[in-house]
């Protein structure tokens, strides 16, 4: 497990709560940079997972 995939998760989480808050309080702005900020974190992780993937090859 390389940092890429840890800064990828905790960001990802961020995004989740960001998004939920957004949605609960109805503050759009905020709904939507949780959401982009969930993405972004999926894709860090992903990245860190085919590095991970290519360095056991």
């Amino acid at each position: 497990m390389n940092k890429d995939r840890i800064d990828g998760a905790a960001r990802e989480a961020r995004g989740k709560i960001k998004e939920a808050t957004g949605k609960a309080t109805g503050n759009t702005k905020l709904e939507a940079k949780g959401f982009a900020q969930k993405v972004a974190g999926k894709a860090q992780n992903m990245m860190g997972k085919a590095e991970d993937t290519a360095r056991k090859a």
